[in-house]
């Protein structure tokens, strides 16, 4: 026998025997499989938990393709895991696993190679029940209210008194022969706050079709400019008024921030707008925009959900509209009963929800989680 397999040898015997010395034991119960609740692009793979004299540092992961071989995967896992999400399989590809163990010394023994395993997607997260039936109820409730809101009943919502005030702010233009100025801010055409000034915008537009009051809209995006040019021009063809409505009145100023607030604040003491409003989304130059419409003395109804400009809204503007109240408006001015009956569904929905965080709270102070377990299940 050559000296190269005698040394081999001698290597084998003595890493065996090292690894016994140490009492080493390989992983029991070592499985592979599909990981569930996900869309088939990892493989879970579990192992009995090791006793704590077993001397094991850690362990580590081994993968074998159909027909190919071994390769390390992942980090160096710790010695109490019993648990390893591949995440990095191709889909359809069957995969098997070895996991080794490792002593503080470096000693390695390997489990029993795992039945081929393979990633497939669920249709439905099982997981998810409970928030799906929450949503089911969430729906129900909305549906109920707009029924009930169609059915003629009345529906109470509380006093805005920026919005009241809108009509009182049309009147007073018109009164003194003055254009309305209305902005946008700056936000992008597929924000939440920008669609829910465009809701308004259309309300307002409605009562100057009316009044025949001028309605000057300049805007930061060209296409929010497009979508609110469509906005006004129906607002104006419902109320039989179309030859009132001047598309000029809706134009682009520019897309840079300071510019825009610059080239409005020109418009407002040019002009002189009777009624300013300021409805969307707004950054710094909402102090710029409001004290320039302060300053000649125009009835300023301003509406936000950014809570770092309300406060300068506030200090400004006669009248402010804070947070879901901007989203609130179009069914307070239209009393449309479809929008008035999803705006009474949703407050219901909060309110469940309110009365759901102050039990979970008290049960949780209880000793009783079965709350944060549901959630963390969901989750």
């Amino acid at each position: 026998m050559s000296k190269t397999i005698q040394c081999v040898v001698v290597c084998l015997v003595l890493c065996v025997s090292l690894a016994f010395s140490q009492g080493l034991s390989p992983p029991s119960n070592v499985t592979a499989m599909d990981t569930p609740n996900d869309d088939g692009s990892s493989v879970t793979i579990k192992w009995d938990a090791a006793p704590e004299d077993s001397g094991i540092s850690g362990y580590q992961i081994l993968r074998r393709i159909a027909g190919g071989g071994l390769e390390e995967i992942g980090e160096m896992l710790p010695a109490g895991a019993t648990s390893y999400v591949d995440a990095t399989i191709e889909k359809g590809n069957a995969y098997a696993y070895i996991v080794r163990a490792v002593s503080d010394a470096e000693a390695t023994v390997d489990s029993n190679e795992t039945a081929p395993a393979k990633g497939t997607g669920e249709w439905f997260h099982t997981g998810k029940i409970p928030l799906f039936i929450a949503m089911l109820l969430f729906g129900a409730v909305i549906v109920w209210n707009i029924y009930y809101a169609r059915s003629g009943k009345e529906v109470f919502v509380r006093r805005i008194p920026g919005l009241e005030a809108v009509d009182e702010a049309i009147g007073r233009a018109t009164e003194m022969g003055r254009s309305i100025l209305y902005s946008l801010g700056l936000g992008r055409v597929d924000e939440v706050p920008t669609i829910a000034s465009m809701t308004i915008l259309g309300q307002v537009a409605r009562r100057t079709a009316d009044y025949e009051t001028p309605l000057r809209v300049p805007c930061r995006d060209p296409i929010v400019m497009n979508v609110v040019r469509e906005v006004v021009r129906t607002a104006y063809l419902d109320e039989g008024r179309p030859d009132v409505y001047n598309e000029e009145n809706v134009f682009f100023v520019t897309e840079s921030q300071f510019a825009y607030a610059a080239g409005v604040d020109g418009i407002m003491i040019r002009e002189k707008p009777a009624a300013i409003f300021l409805q969307g989304q707004f950054f710094a130059e909402s102090l710029i925009l409001a004290e320039t419409g302060n300053s000649i003395g125009a009835i300023q109804i301003a509406g936000t959900d950014s809570e770092h400009q309300l406060p300068f809204f506030i200090a400004a503007c006669d009248y402010t509209l804070i947070g879901e109240e901007l989203y609130a408006a179009s069914a307070y001015l239209s009393r449309e009963p479809m929008l008035l009956g999803s705006l009474r569904g949703q407050d219901w929905g909060k309110v469940l929800i309110f009365i759901t965080m102050i039990l979970g709270v008290v049960l949780e102070l209880s000793g009783v989680n079965w709350i944060t377990t549901l959630l963390q299940r969901v989750n």
